[in-house]
């Protein structure tokens, strides 16, 4: 059966769209040749892609299907001015309350964003002179990453600006030096003080629910992922997010992300940092 490049790509998007709710542009198409290709040789099939997509739309291939399609552009402390906050205010806010700290990420990609969450609240800890009880859970659909978020093993550069001076990495991270044939490479390592306190799970944010308590987060990151989706999904992925987040608490989004329709039912205290003042419903 003949099929064109156009067939191949709106087989792709419609599929895309159908398992994860991601939205790809027209001008993605290079994109989509590339990573359906890479599938194809990864996957180790031998019939053409049109077939292999039927498959996936059968149900085989699924997950590295979206594995393929997401995509992980992250550092530690992107963004850091949304730390900071985290670390003057909206944590000592809710130390007063006496109450445990619940932490949400809702893109973890490789691990970089909850791994950052988690440093600041131990570095509130110690500015604070209390310790906090507190947990961090992250969720993605990519597997894959979150596979390597859990591993908690990334490379490091002297030259990073990645970690902001009050960040002083060898408190939460070991050292290993690896030689390669490009000369040595410098390995950092979460330690286990990190990792106890953040919980990596599966989700796709465009599930019709979330498998959270209603207000069960005081804090909920949401940053540089809603651009994936179309505007009337992402409304519905923020209102599902706030119906988890407890009046007072804090909703973190993107540089180029906006609360579209919760915007009558937060306060902006910063540069895409909104507190919510009212339930929806």
């Amino acid at each position: 059966m003949n099929y064109t490049t156009d067939d191949i790509h709106n087989k792709v998007k419609k599929l895309l769209y159908g398992l994860t709710g991601i939205t790809l542009a027209d001008n993605k198409d290079i994109m989509i040749s590339n990573r359906i290709e890479k599938l194809k040789r990864d996957s180790k099939f031998k019939g053409d892609i049109m077939e292999l997509l039927q498959l996936i739309e059968e149900g085989s291939y699924v997950t590295d299907f979206i594995n393929s399609f997401t995509t992980n552009k992250t550092h530690f402390f992107r963004e850091d001015f949304h730390f900071l906050d985290l670390k003057n205010r909206a944590i000592p806010e809710l130390v007063k309350s006496g109450n445990n700290i619940s932490m949400y990420c809702s893109a973890s990609s490789t691990g970089e964003e909850p791994y950052s969450m988690a440093m600041t609240l131990l570095e509130t800890q110690e500015e604070l002179g209390k310790r906090l009880n507190a947990s961090i859970i992250a969720t993605d659909i990519d597997t894959n990453v979150l596979q390597y978020a859990a591993n908690g093993v990334y490379r490091y550069s002297k030259s990073s600006k990645e970690f902001p001076s009050w960040i002083k990495p060898p408190k939460y991270f070991k050292k290993r030096v690896q030689k390669n044939l490009s000369g040595e490479e410098i390995l950092i390592k979460v330690k286990d003080e990190l990792k106890k306190m953040i919980s990596f799970q599966v989700m796709n944010l465009n599930d019709s629910s979330y498998p959270f308590s209603k207000n069960q987060f005081d804090i909920v990151f949401c940053r540089n992922v809603l651009i994936y989706f179309s505007s009337e999904d992402q409304n519905k992925i923020l209102k599902k997010l706030f119906s988890h987040l407890k009046i007072g608490g804090t909703l973190y989004l993107g540089h180029s992300e906006n609360p579209q329709d919760l915007v009558n039912y937060v306060k902006r205290v910063g540069q895409n940092i909104f507190i919510k003042e009212k339930e929806i419903f």
